[in-house]
């Protein structure tokens, strides 16, 4: 989700690269370290093609350009000013290096050169980008939320790991030391036994209705829309200005909002430090305020409450009713976590060990150097395809149990209501034609 960076246009003015590292990225590596001298071979060289580059693209890409072990050579996105801008990007870092464009993520995918791909477009085009990069044989990094539907998760997890490919989902917080020893001090027992697990979450936003205009030259609308219903172009619903105000994150077309959009991180670490991460709630109900015009129709408050077979209770709200993050509340005391801040009742706890012979979650100190290591090594990264669908699957609950209003009992191992009708066929989410799952 939204990180601060830099913008694109000052990155090209200011820097080659290795610069722009000071401002936008977790360490700063020699030229020497980038393969200019040699220090890495090319046949080491993961290489990696990028499919999207808004935003949340570029950001995520400008780490992977920031890696000695990874070259970027491809790029793809329905908007080709987007496309050019990434590939301009790439050609400053590495010295006006050769690098693929394209406009159809299917050619993408079938290039044989490229090991693995970046997915960062909008949601309800990530579960199709994953599958395509997988049945061609492409590892993938793919960015949070799942997509739009349970039933997306589940076909895709079956293809993941059918096709024996390296999955990373794109909840970094896994990679940062605060989340992963809140969830271990849950986890051992430091808390006494963890009854209440509060989760806050960014909502969604309101908008007003945009005046539809002319498709801008360059744009595919009709690749950018895909399975999605068609709907008339509007700046608003595909563009972004440069800014994190992304309309389409909160347009229920194209995603859940926010409440899986932010929810995935928070309630992926809920999940992490509840010793549930291929396991799910057995209860679901909550309540939700939905906009009654404008763009944007997605929740813009919630009140959702889990119940999970091993007692914990987890509250789920948007961050104007529970603190953005996660708390870990026992019998003996609670842990709050968030990017950046880490609290504790008694404070004592911040300076606990996690011993040797205690559960030690993995440790990954950077969310794509992970990745990267992990497609060489061939095991699992510290987000793997198991994790990511179930995390996201509390998100789709939420979602379902707010518009429906029904108290929902659900079965994690069959992964399937138990008695509604009306929630089981929110499941499931029609594409528009020719695209299917």
């Amino acid at each position: 989700m939204p990180k601060k960076i830099i913008n694109r246009r000052e990155f090209l003015k200011k820097t080659t690269g290795i610069a722009a590292g000071v401002a936008a990225f977790p360490y700063i590596v020699r030229s020497s370290a980038l393969g200019k001298s040699g220090s890495v071979a090319p046949s080491n060289r993961i290489t990696l093609g990028c499919i999207g580059t808004g935003e949340q693209g570029w950001y995520v890409m400008s780490n992977f350009l920031q890696m000695p072990d990874v070259e970027v050579v491809a790029v793809c996105d329905a908007r080709k000013p987007k496309c050019d801008e990434a590939v301009e990007i790439i050609q400053k870092h590495y010295g006006q290096k050769e690098v693929a464009q394209y406009n159809d993520f299917r050619e993408l995918c079938a290039d044989k050169k490229i090991d693995a791909v970046l997915i960062a477009t909008p949601d309800h085009w990530h579960v199709l980008h994953a599958l395509e990069a997988a049945r061609n044989g492409k590892d993938m990094y793919m960015e949070k939320p799942f997509g739009m539907s349970v039933e997306e998760s589940q076909v895709l997890r079956k293809e993941i790991k059918r096709l024996g490919r390296v999955f990373q989902f794109g909840t970094q917080q896994r990679s940062d030391r605060n989340f992963r020893f809140a969830c271990e001090l849950a986890l051992n027992g430091r808390l006494g036994k963890v009854h209440t697990i509060k989760v806050g979450a960014h909502p969604s936003i309101k908008s007003p209705n945009f005046p539809v205009v002319p498709v801008p030259e360059g744009t595919d609308y009709e690749m950018w829309l895909g399975p999605a219903p068609w709907a008339p172009y509007m700046h608003e619903r595909v563009e972004t200005d440069e800014s994190w105000t992304k309309y389409w994150w909160h347009v229920s077309d194209y995603t859940l909002g926010w409440i899986s959009g932010w929810g995935i991180h928070h309630l992926d670490i809920m999940q992490w430090g509840n010793g549930t991460e291929i396991s799910g709630p057995v209860e679901v109900e909550g309540t939700a305020e939905f906009p009654d015009d404008g763009l944007c129709d997605c929740a813009t408050s919630w009140d959702v409450k889990m119940k999970y077979s091993n007692g914990t209770r987890v509250l789920f709200k948007d961050s104007n009713q529970n603190k953005q993050g996660v708390v870990f509340e026992g019998e003996n005391g609670w842990v709050f976590v968030n990017r950046g801040v880490l609290e504790a009742n008694p404070k004592s706890l911040l300076s606990e060990k996690i011993e040797p012979n205690e559960i030690n979650l993995p440790v990954s100190t950077h969310h794509q150097q992970n990745f990267i290591d992990c497609v060489k090594s061939r095991s699992k990264p510290v987000s793997p395809i198991e994790s990511a669908v179930c995390s996201d699957i509390t998100c789709q609950l939420s979602d379902i149990a707010t518009r429906t209003g029904h108290k929902l009992k659900w079965d994690p191992q069959a992964e399937k209501f138990i008695g509604d009708e009306l929630a089981s066929g929110m499941l499931k989410r029609a594409m528009r034609s020719p695209w299917h799952l």
